[in-house]
């Protein structure tokens, strides 16, 4: 039978014993989320509490892939990593969990993992909540962390999106464990190396999947950097009440707008810039501007600058745009300022990167990301490496011994992941670094010595014995590599005639082994078969008297088999007039109890549907009631009757407290509850018109 259960319904999974959870805002209905490969239900230890609740994801038919096993397993080593706790799954399979998936087929290889508690930034979105700037900071920080990490082992999820992305940070359940601030869900396409390529790819979420991937799917260690950060940038732009009231709906940005030039990227882009700073606004430009997912930052750069951001500088921003907005004036010079598209993020290649101060965080963050680098090597990952590098190469200090280190480093990986087939070709030296450029400065400081002509005449032989060491160089250099190249098909010619004169040998070695072999096999199939036959004789020795004797038994057992079976004759006769007149006898009582069983059955369903309406109608009249004592509250309030208000909020609070989980789920009955409790426990504050 299909799986569909009820409330309170017990599932005993691994010798442990859950209980469905009820749905907060329903009551009566399973506690169940919807995704595109499946069903995820809450179940509760029946021996717990709603800490140690677990989810238990049931795969459409589509998806009930029995290498699911072998994923979950690597995936374990994972859950360690903020943000990444779902990676602690357990498969159902049909040899651990064969009785319950024989009640369930559903249940096969269905997965058993943490239950995350809090919205989704989905849910954030679709109900325009605004953050505060520390909020948005800490959300951004903590998802860039967790990208962060699983670059770092060249893990990707494929799928990061808004509903993908759980906030345990706005959990009314307290978190006892040490739960990141953010933490991913739906982790069935996550790209590792271990990991087993699914055999349908997904093609990212409306909302966050670049368009010029978004036909092909996606499964590499780069999946997750351009929906990374367009979640990042709504994370970071969720505190600016504009960005809120300008969003599609399920996301900021409609999915037909992706990577072009709208009015809510200029808008997301300006406030990046003016709430958080130009680091972090260039790092959306670099991602929105890209032409394939390897080219948009790291989640490393986005942590680098997240650390360094002041949460300050976004309030007094905030401040400011409040002013301006009051200001009509200013609000139309800014309104003409957003209209025009926002300049170029600074070229850092040309030399000319303002020097910033660093903070004592940044500072951190940096050594941190290098001395990983270093054992990324040391460990003999180079493409891990690089990366690292080059995500560092942007937040250092110019013109230091570390950035010359780093640059030196990119170099050198760059050059063994990608060696250039051209040997001969002379490696190009910076201008600065090259002969002729040293010769010309010794050229120059004759010049103030000796004149011009001096000078010109040195100028030139110089550069003649410039051209002339270059030649020789190149010369030497292909020489060099003529003589490694004819030295190393020597040493292969030789390796290759010391390899087939061990071939030989081996050959004649295997040719007497199976000699010997095949000489033994036979004297041992002669001895074999000189056993067999003394076997044989002796067998139908053997045979004869057995003959002999199960006749002797034959004609015994034929004589008792008659005896028996006159005597069941007589048995089975008077057992079944027994029968006749017990089954006339039960059938009676059986029928007597059944219909005393469907009398009481029938008291019982009337009493239950009777106690069903009371209560429903007892319900719809405290809600009424409930209502009336806040608007009574509310009124008073406003006719400056604190004494009157107090005690219609304290009616509403006793008469909510009788039954707060259902009132709870019922329209606005519990945000009308928590401004009671913050009149009561400060009756200068203002009721809300609910």
């Amino acid at each position: 039978m299909s799986f569909q259960p009820n409330p309170g319904d017990e599932v005993v999974i691994n010798d442990i014993a859950y209980t469905i959870g009820q749905h907060p805002a329903a009551p009566g209905l399973a506690y169940a989320q919807a995704g595109r490969q499946g069903i995820v239900y809450q179940l509760i230890p029946r021996n717990g509490s709603i800490h140690g609740a677990k989810a238990l994801k049931v795969f459409f038919p589509k998806f009930r892939i029995p290498a699911m096993v072998y994923q979950s397993e690597h995936m374990e080593s994972y859950s360690e990593l903020p943000g990444l706790q779902v990676c602690k799954r357990d498969v159902l399979t049909p040899e651990r969990n064969g009785a319950l998936i024989g009640k369930h087929p559903d249940l096969l290889y269905a997965v058993l993992m943490p239950w995350v508690q809090g919205q989704t930034w989905f849910d954030v979105i679709s109900d325009q909540r605004q953050l505060t700037a520390e909020e948005s900071l800490k959300l951004a920080r903590a998802l860039a962390g967790t990208g962060s990490a699983m670059e770092q082992r060249g893990l990707a999820h494929c799928d990061m999106s808004a509903p993908n992305v759980m906030i345990p940070f706005f959990s009314e359940v307290e978190n006892l464990g040490k739960t990141s601030a953010v933490e991913l869900v739906d982790v069935e396409q996550m790209y590792g190396s271990k990991m087993d390529r699914p055999d349908a790819l997904l093609a990212g979420s409306p909302g966050y999947a670049a368009h010029r991937t978004v036909h092909s799917g996606l499964w590499s260690s780069y999946a997750d950097r351009f929906a990374g950060a367009v979640i990042i940038a709504e994370m970071l732009s969720w505190s600016d009440p504009v960005i809120v009231e300008k969003a599609w709906g399920e996301s900021y940005f409609d999915q037909h707008e992706m990577q072009t030039v709208s009015e809510r990227y200029y808008a997301m882009r300006e406030s990046l810039e003016k709430r958080w700073g130009s680091k972090l606004s260039d790092l959306f430009i670099r991602a929105w501007e890209s032409h394939d997912l390897s080219s948009c930052p790291t989640f490393g750069e986005w942590y680098v600058a997240l650390a360094a951001v002041d949460v300050d500088q976004a309030n007094a921003a905030a401040v400011t745009s409040e002013e301006e907005t009051a200001n009509p004036s200013e609000a139309d010079v800014n309104l003409k300022k957003s209209s025009e598209p926002v300049s170029e993020p600074v070229n850092t290649q040309d030399g000319n990167i303002p020097q910033t101060p660093h903070s004592p965080d940044q500072e951190a963050v940096v050594n941190r990301l290098f001395l990983q680098a270093r054992a990324l090597e040391d460990e003999d990952k180079p493409a891990a490496a690089l990366e690292v590098y080059r995500s560092l190469y942007h937040f250092i200090p110019h013109n230091s011994a570390m950035q010359m280190e780093v640059e030196a480093a990119i170099k050198e990986l760059d050059a063994k992941l990608n060696p250039k087939e051209d040997t001969d070709k002379p490696v190009p030296v910076p201008f600065y670094r090259s002969k002729k450029f040293m010769i010309s400065s010794a050229v120059l400081i004759l010049l103030l010595a000796g004149g011009v002509p001096t000078v010109k005449i040195l100028a030139d032989q110089a550069e003649v014995k410039q051209k002339e060491q270059q030649e020789a160089t190149r010369l030497a250099e292909i020489k060099a590599a003529e003589e490694a190249e004819a030295a190393k098909a020597a040493a292969l010619k030789q390796q290759e005639e010391q390899e087939k004169q061990k071939a030989a040998d081996a050959a004649k070695l295997d040719a007497e082994e199976k000699k010997k072999l095949a000489e033994a096999k036979q004297k041992e199939a002669e001895a074999k078969k000189k056993e067999e036959e003394r076997k044989a004789l002796q067998a139908k020795y053997d045979k004869q008297a057995k003959y002999e004797a199960y006749l002797v038994k034959q004609e015994q057992q034929k004589k008792e088999a008659a005896k028996r079976a006159q005597q069941e004759k007589y048995d089975k006769q008077a057992k079944y007039e027994a029968y006749l007149v017990w089954k006339k006898e039960n059938d009676a009582k059986l029928a007597k109890q059944e219909a005393e069983r469907k009398a009481a059955a029938e008291v019982k369903r009337q009493q239950e549907i009777a106690q069903k309406a009371a209560l429903k109608k007892k319900r719809a009249q405290n809600v009424v009631t409930l209502i009336a004592h806040y608007n009574k509250t509310y009124n008073a309030q406003k006719g400056r009757k604190i004494e009157n208000a107090e005690a219609y909020a304290r009616d509403f609070k006793n008469l909510y407290n009788t039954d707060a989980s259902y009132f709870k789920g019922v329209g606005k009955v519990a945000a009308r509850m928590s401004a009671i409790n913050k009149f009561l426990s400060n009756n200068s504050y203002t009721l809300p018109n609910l």
